[in-house]
């Protein structure tokens, strides 16, 4: 009999640091990297169930006192247009998108600079220099994409960059993972219309889920994420349906 030999993946678990979500918590996270034949699969599979990717890597909480974070995804096609959804899509009509490869650009960085530097001087991501914001767009063994949001030929900035999401194409939906944007534009409410035009494209492909990342219950940070419904949160009986809260 011939057994067949798979290299299975390695986990590992993080050093407990402080909560960047609830004060006064520790988080560690558990993780794998997406190496060899196989790792487009895994990522898959990794990703379907409640992890995150960050360029080669697969990573999901492991908290020891803590199971705050879940897994959220939108139901695309049961989604609901609020009036206040459609008035922010109109809102920003006069934008265009384009899909491109996930290739960073000296045009993306000064963008993300901006971004960081404006709303988030004091987060992870501050001290990013163009070499990690390359790895971060650049290295990837999923299918993804790189969005961009200019202004369209009618504009007087016809062209000019002003929004740009990192996202990755699942076999049911697709699973953003990160976006930024002219923090100047604040009445445009570009995070939202971001989410509301991912919830489009997602119609079109005809799949079923936008995955949001983690919802964190009493996080003002993750708050927006409950606005999107109908959506489901991934708990120890899988993924259910949850009202806005």
């Amino acid at each position: 009999m011939t057994i067949e030999r798979r290299n299975f993946p390695q986990f590992f678990i993080t050093a407990p640091t402080p909560c960047p979500y609830l004060p006064g918590q520790k988080e560690r996270k558990v993780f794998t990297h997406l190496v060899g034949p196989d790792a487009r699969a895994l990522a898959g599979q990794l990703l379907q169930s409640g992890y995150r990717r960050s360029q080669s890597i697969a990573y999901r909480p492991a908290c020891e006192a803590c199971s705050a974070c879940a897994s959220t995804r939108v139901q695309v096609k049961d989604f609901i247009w609020t009036k206040s959804f459609r008035r922010v899509v109109k809102l920003n009509s006069d934008l265009v998108s384009q899909a491109i490869l996930p290739q960073a650009t000296s045009e993306h960085y000064d963008l993300f600079r901006t971004y960081v530097d404006t709303r988030h001087a004091d987060g992870g991501m501050a001290d990013m220099s163009i070499l990690d914001f390359a790895a971060m767009i650049d290295e990837t063994v999923v299918d993804t994409r790189l969005i961009e949001y200019r202004y369209g030929p009618s504009h007087p900035m016809a062209g000019l960059l002003i929004a740009t999401l990192l996202l990755d194409v699942l076999p049911d939906g697709l699973s953003l993972i990160y976006s930024f944007y002219d923090p100047a534009m604040q009445q445009r409410s570009l995070g939202t219309y971001i989410i509301l035009d991912c919830v489009a494209k997602t119609a079109r492909l005809n799949l079923d889920y936008l995955y949001l990342g983690y919802y964190v219950p009493g996080s003002q940070k993750m708050q927006y994420k409950a606005r999107f419904q109908p959506q489901q949160r991934l708990t120890t009986s899988g993924w259910n349906i949850v009202e806005k809260n």
